[in-house]
C-alpha cells in the first residue's frame, strides 16, 4: 500500500477527502499510455518514454472516467468520499459476466477480494466505446472508503 501512496499519479490525503477523483494504481513501468490518450484536460501524463509511470494533476482532473476502460490492466478507478452524508461513491473497470445492475446489492471488497460490505449498484456502463470494460459505480458506507476498490464476481 505505501507503494501505491508514493505513485505519482495517487491523490494526497486531503485530494482524496475533497471530491471525485480518478486515481490510477499504476506502479510498474512498463511500455503503456492509453490512460494519457483517453484525458481531454491533460490530468494524466506518461512523458516522452512510453515507459514512465502516469503523472496525474489533480487539479486537472474532472473525474469524467474515460480513463477507466482505456486502462488495459484495469489499474484506473474514481473514487468520491462527498457523495454523501453516509457513502462513498467508487467506479471501477469490470470485466466478468453477468455484469450487476442497477439496485444490486453486492460485496464490495479490498485489494486481496476480502469482503468489506455490502454496496448497492447506481450505475453500470458498457458502452461500445469501452470494448467490453464495464465501468461499475457503487456507494457504500464511508468508513470503507479507502479500503473498497472492487466487487465481488457476480455469480
Amino acid at each position: 500500500m505505501e507503494e501505491l501512496h508514493k505513485s505519482p499519479a495517487y491523490p494526497d490525503r486531503d485530494r482524496l477527502y475533497k471530491g471525485p477523483i480518478a486515481i490510477i494504481e499504476c506502479i510498474e513501468e512498463i511500455p503503456c499510455n492509453p490512460c494519457e490518450a483517453a484525458c481531454s484536460n491533460g490530468a494524466i501524463t506518461i512523458g516522452e518514454s512510453i515507459t514512465n509511470l502516469p503523472k496525474m494533476d489533480f487539479e486537472k482532473c474532472v473525474a469524467c472516467g474515460r480513463c477507466i476502460p482505456a486502462c488495459p490492466g484495469l489499474a484506473i478507478y474514481i473514487k468520491d468520499y462527498t457523495y454523501s452524508d453516509t457513502k462513498a461513491l467508487l467506479s471501477f473497470p469490470y470485466e466478468y459476466y453477468p455484469l450487476p445492475e442497477v439496485n444490486d446489492i453486492v460485496e464490495a471488497v479490498d485489494r486481496h477480494g476480502n469482503t468489506l460490505c455490502q454496496a448497492k449498484v447506481i450505475k453500470v456502463r458498457n458502452p461500445k466505446s469501452n470494448d467490453h470494460t464495464a465501468v461499475v459505480t457503487i456507494e457504500y458506507p464511508k468508513e470503507y472508503f479507502e479500503e473498497v476498490i472492487s466487487i465481488k464476481r457476480i455469480k
